[in-house]
Formats: structure tokens, C-alpha cells, sequence
């Protein structure tokens, strides 16, 4: 392993924490490890994704699609000039959020989910008295 740090990226413990499918966790791991250290940015394709995580094409779109619904990362579209100069769709911009938000969204999702459960358990409750 290289002294700089660059044959490994940090993964937070708590990833285990928020349900994630084990394609989910592979894509998002794949996204980590290509990103940039500094702005937390990289660009591969959904072929390359799915090359390198054992997965199809329209598999790994659906990870990335559930990957931004939960917050753990952004999209965004990009485009490319050929050479003949016509405009092309580029490969999406993936952002990895701060995991700490990430994780305090989930923990308020739970917490409201929570709260819902109980006011429905109230609501039976009084209803068969």
C-alpha cells in the first residue's frame, strides 16, 4: 500500500446503519472509491459501474436512482462536443453528500416514521375502547 493513502478510501461505520441493499452498498462503495478526495465528485459511466461491481447496466441505474432518493448522493447531467462539434449526454455527475447529514436525515425519517406508528397505535387504541 502506497504512503499517500491512495489505494484505499474511508468508508463510515454507521453505512450499516441505514439498510442498504448489498447492490447499493457495492455501487455506492465503487462511487467512493472513484471520487475525488477534495470535492467528493467523479463521473463513470453506468458500464463502468457495472463492470467493476458484477452488475448490468439497468441494475446499477436503479442503485444510483435509490442512492439519490436516500440522500447519500447527487446527480447531475453533464454533456460532452464531439469532434465533429455536436453536443452529447456525458456520463452523470455523482456528488457524495456529507455522511453526516445523510445519516441525520435518516435518523429524522426513522424518528417521524416512529412517531406516526405510535399516533396510529393511539388512534386503534381508543377506537376499540
Amino acid at each position: 500500500m502506497s504512503k499517500t493513502g491512495k489505494n484505499y478510501f474511508p468508508t463510515p461505520n454507521e453505512i450499516f446503519s441505514l439498510g442498504l441493499s448489498p447492490g447499493e452498498f457495492a455501487v455506492y462503495a465503487y462511487l467512493l472509491r472513484c471520487a475525488n478526495r477534495r470535492t467528493h465528485q467523479c463521473w463513470p459511466s453506468y458500464k463502468t459501474i457495472g463492470t467493476a461491481t458484477g452488475m448490468s447496466v439497468n441494475t446499477v441505474r436503479k442503485h444510483v436512482c435509490s442512492l439519490a432518493d436516500k440522500g447519500l448522493i447527487s446527480t447531475e447531467d453533464t454533456s460532452v462536443l464531439t469532434k465533429t462539434g455536436l453536443k452529447r449526454n456525458g456520463s452523470l455527475l455523482y456528488t457524495i453528500r456529507p455522511f453526516q447529514e445523510v445519516l441525520e436525515s435518516h435518523n429524522q425519517s426513522q424518528l417521524r416514521s416512529l412517531e406516526v406508528q405510535k399516533a396510529k397505535w393511539e388512534y386503534a387504541k381508543t377506537v376499540s375502547l
